[in-house]
C-alpha cells in the first residue's frame, strides 16, 4: 500500500437545508481529498460549514448531493474507520478516566481482559498516567480534553476528526495540547493514518497542519487549498510562519467592495440580502482607536489580532463591519481606517453614537426595519414578527446571530429600542428622516 493513498474523497457534495423559499445551503460543491499521511485544517468563518462537513465526512449527516468515497468504495451510514474528538469534552461524569476510555472500548467488541491494559496505555501516551482513577470533575480543561483524545484513540481510527478541539480550553492549556497531539502525530505513537481537524484560528492551523484547507461562507465553499511547507515544530516568530499567516488572512479578509455591492440588498429586494457581521461595538471601537492612534497608514491584519489578542474568527467579523460601516477599507490583508472611522474613533460618546445611526441608516437590513416599524401604527414590532421575515433570507442559525446584531446595533445608536420580546422605534429617532 503507498504512503499517500487517497483515504477519503469528496465529491461534489452539497448540503441545503429547508424546503422551497426557505431552502439554504450550507456548503455548496466541495471536492475534496485526504491522503494517508496528511494532517489536514479546514479553516474558515464561524457559519462557513465546516463542522457540517466533517460530520459528512464521518458519516454522521448524508449531504444533500454528492458522496464520500472511503478507500474507493462510496461511504454507507457511519464511518467505523474514522472518530471524531468534539470541542466539548463529552465525557461521562460519572465514570472514571479509566473507565471512560474503556467505554470506546467495549463499544469495538474488545474482550474484558484486553480493555484495561489498552485503556491505560492509551492513557500513558496523552500523558494521564496516574490519573486512571479521578473523575472528570477532578480533571481542568487541558486534561478532560485529553481524555476525549484517548477514548477516540481508542478504537484506532485511520481518520481522526477534530471538531475545534482546543477552542473550549484557557490559553495555556490549549498551546499545552496543541504540542502534544503534535508530538504524538509526528512521532508516528498513534495509529492514525490522517487527520482532519475544524479550526477557526488561523495561527492554530498553520502551526499544526501540513495543508490547510480554507472556506468562506454562504453558502459554505472551498476558496483556497494550501500546502504547509514548514518543518516541525514550527515557530510562530519565523518570517516563513507570519508570511503563510499573513496571506491566509488576506484570502479570508478579501478587499473592500464598492459601497453598493458591500452594501448589499433588504429583504424582500432583487439581488442578496447582506447579512451584518455579528460583532460589538465596543471592540469595534477598540480596532478603530488602536488603528487612529498607531503610526502608519495602514496595517497587516494579522498584526491586528497580535496586538489586540483577538482570535482570528473574532478580528474578521470586526473587520468586516468597518467595512460594512465604511470605518476601514481592507485589500490583500492590510487594513486602512478611513477618515470617517477616524473620525467615529476621536468622536465623544455621543457623537459616536450619532455617526453609527447616520452609518446604519445606509443599511438594507436596518432601513428594512425602520421601515416595518414606521408603518406599524404603534411604531412596534414583535420580535417574532421580525423573526420570521428573516427566516425567508438566512438559515435558522444566522437568523439567531442577525436578530442579535439588530438589537445591539440599533440599541447602541439609539435607533430602536428592544424590551420583552418587542422592537421599538426610539422617539428621537422617529423623528428624523431615515
Amino acid at each position: 500500500m503507498e504512503q499517500n493513498e487517497v483515504l477519503v474523497k469528496l465529491d461534489d457534495i452539497s448540503q441545503a437545508y429547508g424546503r422551497g423559499s426557505r431552502r439554504f445551503m450550507a456548503i455548496q460543491d466541495i471536492n475534496l481529498a485526504i491522503r494517508e499521511s496528511e494532517f489536514v485544517a479546514l479553516l474558515g468563518p464561524s457559519g462557513c460549514g465546516k463542522s457540517t462537513l466533517l460530520r459528512i465526512v464521518v458519516g454522521l449527516q448524508k449531504p444533500t448531493t454528492g458522496q464520500v468515497i472511503y478507500r474507493g468504495k462510496p461511504l454507507q451510514g457511519v464511518n467505523p474507520q474514522a472518530a471524531i474528538v468534539f470541542q466539548t469534552f463529552a465525557l461521562f461524569p460519572w465514570l472514571t478516566v479509566l473507565q471512560n476510555v474503556e467505554v470506546a472500548l467495549e463499544a469495538r467488541g474488545l474482550p474484558d481482559k484486553m480493555r484495561t491494559p489498552r485503556a491505560v496505555d492509551l492513557l500513558d501516551r496523552v500523558g494521564l498516567d496516574g490519573f486512571e482513577t479521578a473523575y472528570p470533575r477532578e480533571l481542568s480543561g487541558g486534561m478532560r480534553q485529553k481524555v476525549g483524545f484517548a477514548r477516540a484513540m481508542a478504537v484506532e481510527p485511520e481518520l481522526l476528526c477534530l471538531d475545534e478541539p482546543f477552542s473550549a480550553l484557557d490559553m495555556l492549556s490549549a498551546e499545552s495540547l496543541r504540542g502534544e497531539l503534535l508530538e504524538l502525530w509526528t512521532g508516528g505513537n498513534i495509529p492514525t493514518k490522517a487527520i482532519l481537524m475544524v479550526t477557526h484560528n488561523i495561527e492554530e492551523a498553520i502551526f499544526m497542519a501540513d495543508r490547510v484547507v480554507v472556506m468562506d461562507k454562504a453558502p459554505g465553499r472551498v476558496v483556497a487549498d494550501l500546502p504547509i511547507e514548514l518543518p516541525y515544530p514550527r515557530n510562530r516568530k519565523s518570517p516563513p510562519f507570519t508570511a503563510m499567516v499573513d496571506h491566509v488572512y488576506g484570502i479570508l479578509a478579501g478587499h473592500t467592495e464598492p459601497e453598493h455591492v458591500e452594501l448589499g440588498t433588504a429583504p424582500g429586494e432583487p439581488g442578496h440580502t447582506r447579512a451584518l457581521p455579528h460583532a460589538s461595538i465596543n471592540e469595534l471601537m477598540a480596532i478603530l482607536e488602536w488603528l487612529e492612534e498607531s503610526p502608519g497608514d495602514q496595517f497587516d491584519i494579522y498584526i491586528v489580532a497580535e496586538e489586540l489578542r483577538l482570535d482570528s474568527d473574532s478580528l474578521l467579523r470586526l473587520t468586516d463591519a468597518a467595512e460594512l460601516l465604511g470605518f476601514a477599507t481592507v485589500a490583500q490583508g492590510d487594513i486602512t481606517i478611513t477618515p470617517l472611522g477616524e473620525a467615529f474613533a476621536e468622536a465623544s460618546i455621543l457623537g459616536r453614537k450619532d455617526i453609527l445611526a447616520t452609518r446604519l441608516r445606509r443599511l438594507p437590513l436596518f432601513r428594512w426595519l425602520m421601515t416595518l416599524l414606521r408603518a406599524a401604527g404603534s411604531q412596534q414590532l414583535n420580535a417574532k414578527v421580525v423573526e420570521t421575515a428573516l427566516e425567508l433570507e438566512f438559515a435558522p442559525e444566522e437568523v439567531a446571530r442577525q436578530m442579535e446584531t439588530l438589537i445591539n446595533w440599533g440599541r447602541y445608536a439609539e435607533l430602536i429600542a428592544y424590551d420583552d420580546e418587542v422592537f421599538y422605534v426610539e422617539p428621537d429617532s422617529a423623528t428624523k428622516v431615515a
